[in-house]
């Protein structure tokens, strides 16, 4: 079905880049159209009545009009700023870093509601008090999963068994786990203790409400993000520049005996 000329939509801003001197080329997420490039005309000028609507990670209400490469944003209001986030470091990372891998892993005008609901939900998590590791591993299985990328928890990946309550290998080529005996003569991949898988089923398995109840451990939450991110970045074929921020904020939070986590 065609775009109307003139249409609206719900955007969560995930990147900005200036354009010239006063336009800015912004990367939105939406219920509808997916992955959505569109430029704010004017939106860099201090008398702009765009700019706050369209700031990184906001969640605003778009009237777009078609343009002959980029459809142009002609009227916006926030819905929702997130503001806990700009008041802290650590959430505002995690934030960025989950924006990017839906900019990443998403695919430009294809609907994905079940996605724009998760990074929305995943936002609103990270404005409260709470384990902001947790919730970024419940968001990166959840998104695998809307994409059509999810691991597989359940059986062995090479002969189909039930996983054995003991250490098995997460294999990011294999897209999942394998057992002892599969995993010999395999790329390289991670080894993935019991308790780390019970807690990837639950993540991937239940729901958010219930997860969150559980306290990571600091090793166990270190071999979840271990196991999720070699798998993102076989994806990718790369690695997700905001990761390495977060790295570095949890070794400097380390050297002051201190977590980076969301506590209240």
């Amino acid at each position: 079905m065609a775009r109307p000329r003139v249409y609206k939509t719900e955007a969560i801003v995930l990147k900005g880049a200036r354009m010239g001197e006063a336009d800015k080329l912004l990367t939105l997420y939406t219920p509808h159209l997916g992955l959505l490039k569109a430029v704010a005309k004017g939106v860099c000028r201090t008398r702009s009545k765009m700019g706050g609507h369209l700031e990184l990670l906001t969640h605003s209400t778009l009237m777009l009009a078609q343009g002959r490469n980029l459809d142009i944003i002609t009227q916006c209001e926030t819905i929702s700023s997130f503001l806990p986030l700009r008041a802290d470091l650590w959430r505002t990372s995690c934030a960025l870093y989950a924006a990017e891998l839906v900019d990443l892993l998403a695919a430009e005008n294809v609907e994905n509601r079940p996605l724009f609901r998760l990074l929305l939900d995943t936002l609103e998590r990270l404005c409260q008090a709470g384990d902001g590791e947790l919730t970024l591993r419940y968001f990166e299985l959840h998104l695998m999963d809307y994409l059509g990328y999810r691991p597989e928890l359940g059986r062995c990946l090479g002969c189909g068994s039930e996983l054995e309550p003991v250490t098995n290998l997460f294999s990011p080529s294999a897209g999942g786990v394998l057992c002892p005996h599969c995993s010999q003569g395999q790329p390289p991949g991670r080894p993935l203790s019991l308790n780390a898988l019970k807690m990837m089923r639950l993540l991937q398995r239940g729901d958010y409400a219930t997860a969150s109840r559980v306290k990571l451990r600091p090793e166990l939450a270190s071999e979840l993000e271990g196991s999720l991110r070699g798998y993102i970045t076989y994806l990718l074929e790369r690695e997700v520049r905001s990761a390495a921020w977060l790295d570095r904020l949890r070794r400097e939070a380390s050297q002051k005996g201190t977590h980076p986590g969301l506590e209240g």
